[in-house]
């Protein structure tokens, strides 16, 4: 599969630094990630947040797993660059703007190689899928 660039908006009631807090609670995830499995948080930065987080993802037709290393501009950027893992690459970033109501424009920018696993097609729909899930867990767990 070709490397896939893809971005996906969604706005959330709620601050940026609501939706940062709740990117950043990996241990939670699988309570409200949809295709979340499991979370290992293997290091923390000086601030105690996760630096180097490993997932188990269910990706629909098949389990990934992957180790992420993660850097923060609180309360407005995360992002991550791939360690190791079943995909050949993974990268991106939530950027969380304050639209001035009350509400966050949350914006997850992917990219993403699944290697050749999975014809192209379907890797696209799988990760199509896991991005917009990702987004509306995030605004429901923020919201509720």
């Amino acid at each position: 599969m070709a490397t896939k660039r893809a971005e996906r908006q969604i706005t959330v009631t709620g601050t940026p630094q609501d939706c940062f807090a709740a990117l950043i609670d990996y241990e939670s995830f699988p309570d409200w990630q949809g295709a979340v499995r499991s979370v290992e948080v293997l290091s923390r930065d000086a601030e105690g947040r996760g630096e180097e987080v490993a997932f188990q993802i269910d990706a629909k037709v098949r389990s990934i797993a992957y180790t992420l290393s993660y850097n923060y501009e609180p309360p407005h950027l995360i992002s991550w660059r791939f360690v190791e893992g079943d995909p050949k690459d993974v990268e991106g970033d939530f950027t969380l703007e304050d639209n001035g109501d009350g509400t966050t424009l949350a914006t997850y920018s992917l990219v993403l190689d699944l290697g050749s696993w999975l014809p192209g097609r379907l890797a696209r729909l799988v990760g199509d899928q896991v991005m917009q899930g990702a987004l509306d867990d995030l605004k429901q767990h923020v919201e509720e």
